[in-house]
């Protein structure tokens, strides 16, 4: 027996070593969680001297919203313009090994009201649980899908139920999931900034917090702290945290916002949570650990949104980051920076990811193990360290072309500022005309160019 113990130690052990990691799916807003962290292994080192090995390419219109992946199916939301600002906004579902087109669902959208330069498609990445997928169109129009069929389960309009004001940029905030309940920014009248629905009926659960003027743009997040659950909602008067399974209101915490601009996702680590505006700076809260409440760690705000007028960071686009003790995120040019978390102190500064300064310039960040992959909004794609001792970059390549005009600016003419999933060991990205899937495998597959 005492010869048979080691045998089957070393049975074990080459059998489990050739179990692979389980897949993994990127359901919704910045992976699962809402906490730009991917955890797959198998994952290349540097990029293919010859570039991306892309497994499909597929037509698409425009848009800004990122896909969701889930179930082996990708899911993204397009606007087929047919004149001027008005046409068709559409909810995609494709199969996620080919491309192949497995359903869509459709309906007719006027983008009155909100700027006419970036009028052009949806905004919100869907939401996907179990078998119902969630999609919010640039006006505000939800619908609960089936996954499988594309069978509307329910559907809600901000504008007409509601009373919402479309805000300028349009509807962007991708709705939550908690328990039973599907949890959405919604802008309306009586105290219906945010309500929660059913998940399975789309019947009202419970509404919170006024209305006053613009709701903004970020997506609700989830954070267990001070013995609770915490529904964060950030919008252009304050940072607000209530009780995701009744809408009480927790605790609030003033910042006001100009242009209703609360764009980056706000961002949680260790009791932290932080967030951050292009003209009005940034924000660190301390949530307490015993009880629902939290405090201003500190606040800085520079004298315009010019980077050497800035302190700490002015966001926009770009969610930044909490690693340890130190925040690294984009400011208003595209200066990616190192701050302390304890204060908000420059640690560093570097313009390496976009080569000079440029307005709102964007870049997407998502944790892998020690480091980051970033799609910029040139369509590259980069892999870098961020650490207290600044930015080194391990590699770069093209990604996906960028197709959206975002005001004509840039020396490549357009932007992209669309979110990819991560899922799979797959990259999928979309522009104003194409989706595709790239292999981010180790092992590269012998066909290097099917479908370039």
């Amino acid at each position: 027996m005492r010869y048979l113990l080691p045998v089957l130690a070393i049975m074990v052990s080459l059998v489990t070593a050739q179990v692979p990691t389980l897949a993994e799916d990127w359901p919704e807003w910045r992976g699962s969680g809402r906490q730009g962290v991917w955890n797959e292994d198998g994952i290349l080192a540097r990029f293919p001297a010859e570039g991306l090995v892309y497994t499909w390419r597929v037509p698409i219109h425009e848009g800004y919203a990122g896909p969701a992946v889930a179930g082996g199916r990708v899911f993204v939301t397009d606007f087929v313009r047919e004149k001027g600002i008005h046409g068709t906004e559409r909810a995609l579902c494709l199969d996620e090994k080919t491309g192949k087109l497995l359903w869509k669902h459709e309906w007719k959208v006027d983008y009155a009201g909100t700027q006419p330069t970036w009028a052009s498609g949806p905004r919100a990445t869907p939401t996907v649980a179990g078998n119902t997928v969630y999609i919010v169109g640039g006006m505000g129009r939800l619908f609960a899908f089936d996954t499988r069929t594309g069978e509307v389960r329910w559907q809600h309009d901000f504008a007409k139920e509601f009373a919402a004001a479309i805000p300028t940029w349009g509807v962007t905030s991708a709705p939550l999931v908690h328990e039973n309940l599907l949890i959405a920014l919604v802008g309306g009248e009586e105290d219906a900034q945010v309500v929660a629905f059913d998940r399975d009926t789309g019947k009202e659960k419970w509404r919170a917090l006024p209305s006053a003027g613009d709701p903004g743009y970020a997506p609700p997040v989830l954070v267990h702290a001070g013995g609770v659950d915490q529904l964060i909602i950030w919008h252009p008067r304050a940072v607000s945290s209530l009780n995701p399974r009744t809408g009480e209101v927790y605790w609030e915490q003033p910042f006001e916002i100009r242009m209703g601009l609360t764009v980056a996702t706000p961002v949680i680590h260790d009791n932290h949570l932080l967030v951050s505006a292009f003209y009005d700076g940034a924000m660190m809260l301390e949530l307490d650990p015993e009880k629902p409440l939290a405090r201003r760690l500190w606040q800085k705000k520079g004298t315009s949104e010019q980077p050497a007028d800035t302190q700490a960071l002015h966001a926009l686009i770009s969610t930044p980051v909490l690693d340890g003790d130190f925040i690294y995120g984009i400011d208003s040019y595209g200066e990616l920076r190192g701050l302390k978390v304890a204060n908000g102190a420059r640690v560093w500064e570097s313009l390496e990811l976009f080569g000079k300064p440029t307005r709102w310039a964007a870049g997407l960040m998502v944790r892998h193990g020690d480091h980051y992959f970033i799609n910029n909004d040139r369509g590259e794609l980069i892999m870098a360290r961020l650490s207290p001792e600044g930015y080194e970059e391990i590699d770069r390549t093209e990604l996906i072309e960028p197709t959206s005009k975002g005001g004509g600016r840039r020396e490549r003419g357009a932007v992209l500022w669309s979110h990819p999933a991560y899922a799979n060991r797959h990259i999928i990205v979309r522009n104003d005309r194409e989706i595709v899937r790239a292999s981010l495998e180790a092992t590269q597959p012998e066909n290097p160019d099917a479908a370039r």
